[in-house]
């Protein structure tokens, strides 16, 4: 490589209290007008090693070029200026504000001292029909969806002339249709001479969007490979360090008995804000035994749906039944005393407390059972117990650790150890592999399996068309807050393209 745009040799970096460096003299280079993904297991270094580069991170050592120039970033003023930008995993928005006043604020153009909206609103609308977006500068974005919420992050990048863009994780929220929006885009702005950094571990988008792929491991690059001469099992093995089945798991399913775990009853749920029902008339019954799986496109009912079944809000009508109880109307607290297991989508700020310890995330929900006669927290059971979980779920971290600190796939990987280890009855599992690697992903697929085999039953709720057909024995699609199908995995007609046709209201009802 000639001329490369970014070099990154020697970078190393710490954080105290852990036991292994989060980058360990890795490197990288990328050209003008590529897309390099940066693949490797969770905690792996990947989004230290751009933190570092975007200036969040401050190294230990090593050297950072851009254009050839050795340069110090210590924030991300320092970036921007070098025309570096970054679309963070979770993203840096302010929902109360337009997407002209969110893309341009810190940048913000003036008139005699004083905020220039209507300059704002043009230039920042020049630069979405310059590279054909689906938002307008007048759009609050707390009404936009998630794919059109990256879409306001990438045009705060293209607004501050950044030629080096990098996306952390970028589709792990998005659905398959906005995912392929988002490689369109990028591939533009690849042939208008951006060169693009993708932070992921997802072997297909590797493949399919990538022009090279550098590997990390254990925080160091151990390769890095035009990416049409490595197969999907050759950057599996390379960011392992062994081989993986990437195959769906085998097996009939343990049905225990005709009762239901869980059952809906013509459940509706209406808010004064929406058009038409967030829900409208579900009812469904989930058995012991048996992976249901829920799947739609976004805002069509599978986030309603998720906040019911963990008790975050309630339904305007209908009837829940929980192992032969009504439990309709319970919150979540009394759910979780009634021992119910349950992954949520949202990681960070439902399902953890960054600034609390590993162990105390770890025991959150059951902490009477850690107390001792003298109403004292027994601080040796909780460490056991937490290492215990961190062990046995591989996951890279120590139980004084903040949560915080984790990568996001350890983080995701803590609550599952917590929710699973916890099951008694039935599990509810949101978007459970968003943010983890493919060996991760198949390690959480083993326990689903271990659950439905040990007779509980699970519900998962995904996107991920690809994880529904992968996992579940029965699939209800949702579209516009309905039952549009209820399907029998592994029987004819239930495919990939025909849930596609269901989540889009195209198919005929199947239920």
């Amino acid at each position: 490589m000639a001329n490369p745009v970014l070099e990154m040799t020697g970078i190393s970096k710490r954080y105290p209290g852990t036991g292994s460096p989060a980058n360990d003299s890795a490197a990288l280079t990328l050209e003008k007008g590529e897309i390099l993904c940066l693949a490797g297991q969770n905690g792996a270094g990947k989004t230290t090693l751009m933190q570092i580069l975007y200036g969040l991170v401050k190294p230990d050592s090593g050297t950072i070029r851009v254009n050839g120039r050795a340069v110090s970033i210590k924030s991300p003023q320092d970036a921007g200026r070098l025309g570096i930008g970054m679309v963070h995993q979770h993203f840096m928005l302010v929902d109360e504000f337009t997407v002209a006043e969110n893309v341009v604020l810190g940048a913000e153009p003036s008139m005699s001292g004083l905020f220039d909206s209507k300059r704002a609103f043009k230039a920042v609308g020049a630069v979405i029909e310059e590279n054909g977006f689906s938002i307008k500068p007048g759009d609050m974005v707390g009404s936009l969806t998630v794919g059109l919420k990256q879409q306001t992050e990438i045009v705060k990048m293209l607004y501050r002339k950044a030629d080096i863009l990098i996306l952390d994780e970028p589709t792990s929220v998005l659905t398959e249709r906005e995912a392929d929006a988002l490689f369109k885009t990028l591939i533009k702005l690849k042939n208008d001479g951006k060169s693009i950094i993708i932070i992921t571990h997802k072997l297909k988008e590797i493949k399919s969007i990538s022009d090279r792929v550098a590997i990390m491991r254990d925080g160091k690059t151990v390769g890095v490979y035009p990416t049409a001469a490595l197969s999907e099992g050759d950057i599996s093995r390379l960011m392992i360090g062994r081989e993986i089945d990437l195959h769906r798991y085998s097996g009939s399913p343990a049905r225990c008995d005709d009762n239901p775990a869980v059952e809906f009853k013509n459940v509706s749920v209406i808010t004064a804000a929406s058009e038409r029902p967030l829900l409208d008339g579900i009812s469904f019954k989930a058995y012991r035994g048996e992976i249901l799986g829920f799947t739609g496109v976004g805002g069509n009912g599978l986030s309603e749906l998720e906040d019911v079944l963990g008790g975050l809000s309630g339904i305007s009508s209908g009837e829940i039944i929980r192992a032969g109880r009504d439990s309709t109307g319970f919150s979540a607290e009394r759910l979780r005393r009634d021992s119910l297991a349950y992954v949520p989508a949202d990681r960070l700020g439902t399902g953890s407390a960054s600034s609390a310890s590993v162990a105390e995330n770890m025991i959150v929900a059951d902490l009477r059972s850690f107390v001792n006669k003298a109403g004292i927290t027994d601080r040796g059971a909780v460490l056991r117990y937490s290492g215990r979980l961190l062990e046995e779920y591989g996951i890279a971290g120590t139980p004084r650790q903040r949560m915080g600190t984790l990568s996001g796939g350890n983080i995701q990987k803590a609550i599952l150890a917590r929710e699973i280890d916890r099951c008694s009855d039935c599990v509810i599992f949101s978007e459970p592999t968003w943010g983890l690697d493919v060996a991760a992903g198949q390690f959480i697929y083993g326990k689903m399996d271990e659950l439905r085999r040990a007779g509980k039953a699970v519900i998962l709720l995904s996107g991920n068309l690809d994880e529904i057909l992968a996992v579940s024995d029965r699939i209800i699609v949702l579209c516009r807050g309905r039952i549009a199908a209820e399907l029998r995995n592994g029987t004819e007609g239930c495919t990939k393209a025909a849930i596609g046709e269901y989540m889009l209201g195209l198919g005929e009802d199947a239920v």
